[in-house]
């Protein structure tokens, strides 16, 4: 055997092996990026859910839940009421128009058939999906902006799975996983 057929072996060998690992970090990354996603998605749902009940109680209440135990009560036990708006206009001799609203509960739905799948645990309701013991952060607070009452209401992804997720990043999109604001009136999503 001759030296060029032992280093063609050896150099086979070498490239075999590096691009084995090639091939598994690339794979490894997109396999993490996968979980990230689906991981995230669940989270995004369970925010989405959160959401839900929490404008139902403001729509009953008139201010958003501050406490987990106001509103896993309320998705346990409260109700929806569906309302029916009608407006009667009426002309006034003298050319203008008079408004009557007639507002008619139509129907009282419970928040646990309208919002939940059968057999949801709603004491989990504030848990995160993807960390058992560890829940999301709830924001809820009315203050007067302007000389009008207002309501704010922040719930955050308070242990993220993705790391790279965090509160100090310039994009918006790449913080923690949260719907609402401290300090705008929004329920809107940073997903």
């Amino acid at each position: 055997m001759n030296l060029t057929k032992i280093l063609t072996g050896v150099f086979f060998v070498l490239a075999v092996v590096v691009a084995y690992f090639l091939y598994d970090g690339i794979n490894g990354t997109i396999e993490k990026g996968k979980e990230i996603e689906r991981v995230e998605n669940i989270v995004k749902a369970r925010l989405e859910l959160i959401r839900d009940v929490q404008i139902a109680y403001l729509s009953t209440y008139g201010d958003y839940a501050d406490t987990w135990e106001k509103l896993i009560s309320y998705a346990d036990s409260g109700n929806i009421y569906v309302i029916e708006r009608t407006e009667v206009i009426k002309m006034l001799d003298y050319g203008a128009e008079q408004s009557t609203f007639v507002y008619d509960t139509l129907e009282v739905v419970p928040v646990r058939d309208s919002l939940f799948s059968n057999g949801f645990d709603f004491k989990t309701l504030p848990e995160l999906p993807h960390s058992k013991g560890k829940y999301f952060s709830l924001y809820a607070k009315d203050s007067i902006k302007s000389g009008v009452n207002v309501d704010f209401l922040e719930v955050a992804d308070t242990y993220s799975f993705d790391r790279t997720r965090t509160d100090d990043n310039e994009n918006e999109k790449r913080r923690p996983l949260r719907f609402g604001s401290r300090t705008d009136i929004t329920t809107a999503g940073n997903w």
